[in-house]
């Protein structure tokens, strides 16, 4: 059974991605847990508490989570009654970032996915910080999902890579079962001005094929020295629904999430982005 992680703030974008992620697993079996960890809003509220009054607040702040994620519960509920998903609501005091990654290592969760700002995120950043510190270090792949994004199934689905990373089989499994449910097409782009490839690389290129079975795959090279501008044409002229990168050393991740480097793509996510973490669990 797919275990998809959806981190909530409670906002609109992200029950939004809460839909996507409905609706992209919707043909498989699916255990969601939603997870709202509230230590943050304690911490804000109890700077000038004493003791016995910051755990009064720390209790009425569950008490409240609790509630809010029932909500949650009931409108995805009357949103996606699918038989294929069960729902779990989990309210935590904890930094978000370690009861992510203690949850995924816990119960062995396939993906998170979220929204890529909250409420109180800058509207002029293509992240917010909690989305950024998820796609930095959790554990597991992590779908972002943008603001308002309206659900198109990810038809067509780029994929940089300089084949240099040796991917690992269970993330590209994932991205295999999710993008063979609609018959995707994944755009493997080769971004480099040199187009012959190292015998490293060519074994990796073989890998990918092998793992990646159930998708149609497209093996493309670019010339264009400057990633960012070969990954925005390639966006704009395939039509693609899903941007898709892996987070590793001399992998095109290290230069993508610096944040002057996204707002420059001008995509500021205007399509979902998964990060494959490359880690071995």
């Amino acid at each position: 059974m797919r275990k998809v992680l959806v981190p909530t703030d409670f906002s609109e974008n992200a029950f939004n991605a809460l839909k996507y992620a409905c609706q992209v697993f919707k043909y498989e079996k699916c255990e969601f847990f939603i997870l709202h960890a509230f230590a943050d809003e304690v911490y804000r509220k109890a700077v000038t508490m004493d003791a016995e009054s910051v755990e009064d607040l720390k209790k009425e702040t569950l008490q409240k989570t609790k509630k809010s994620l029932a909500k949650v519960v009931k409108q995805l509920a009357d949103f996606s009654p699918n038989p294929k998903h069960k729902v779990k609501s989990l309210a935590v005091f904890g930094d978000l970032v370690d009861e992510v990654n203690e949850l995924v290592n816990e119960e062995n969760m396939d993906i998170v996915v979220m929204g890529t700002r909250g409420d109180t995120n800058d509207r002029n950043l293509s992240f917010g910080s909690n989305t950024l510190h998820l796609l930095k270090y959790v554990h597991c792949p992590v779908l972002a999902i943008p603001e308002g994004y309206e659900f198109h199934p990810p038809k067509e689905i780029l994929f940089p890579t300089n084949y240099m990373v040796p991917n690992k089989r269970r993330e590209l499994k994932l991205l295999c079962e999710m993008t063979g449910s609609f018959r995707s097409t994944v755009h493997l782009l080769y971004i480099d001005p040199i187009t012959n490839l190292s015998w490293r690389q060519e074994d990796n290129k073989e890998f990918l094929k092998n793992c990646l079975k159930k998708p149609k795959l497209n093996f493309e090279t670019t010339l264009e020295k400057d990633k960012t501008v070969a990954i925005t044409k390639h966006i704009e002229h395939h039509a693609i629904n899903m941007l898709v990168l892996v987070n590793s050393r001399h992998s095109y991740m290290e230069d993508m999430l610096y944040q002057s480097t996204i707002d420059k793509l001008g995509l500021h996510l205007k399509i979902p982005f998964m990060v494959l973490q490359n880690v071995s669990r």
